[in-house]
């Protein structure tokens, strides 16, 4: 599965700990992330990951490209609701296209934390077929 991993300044530290403690779940599958959350994920769990732009700078749109591709299978995007971001129409853009193209997407914790344990269980191998479809 391709999984892209957001997070907004405020909640970085919260998807390191999301990434820390599902870190074997998510091993085996290929990770994407915005620019410094990708770094910051890479140096706390050793996970690889490709690593776009920073949000702001079009890693947001960078993944919404994958998405509109079906190359992404899973977003997790742990937004910040209570502060106003400067790129809030990409944002607004990446999950209106995980919607169009029915892709899984968490923007909190508990959300995360169901998708990732439904990833363990095989819950998410429909994409497979998704995927095979084009």
């Amino acid at each position: 599965m391709n999984i892209a991993l957001i997070a907004h300044d405020r909640k970085k530290e919260l998807m390191i700990e999301l990434t820390l403690a599902y870190k074997l779940i998510l091993e085996p599958h290929t990770l994407f992330a915005t620019g410094t959350t990708g770094l910051r994920i890479m140096e706390a769990t050793g996970l690889s990951i490709h690593r776009f732009q920073s949000g702001p700078l079009g890693g947001d749109q960078q993944i919404g490209s994958r998405i509109s591709e079906n190359k992404m299978d899973l977003v997790i995007f742990l937004r910040d609701p209570l502060a106003a971001q400067p790129h809030e129409p990409d944002v607004t853009a990446l999950i209106r296209l995980c919607d169009v193209y029915e892709i899984p997407l968490a923007t909190n914790i508990g959300t995360a934390e169901v998708l990732l344990r439904g990833l363990q269980e095989g819950f998410m191998d429909w994409r497979d077929l998704r995927r095979n479809e084009e």
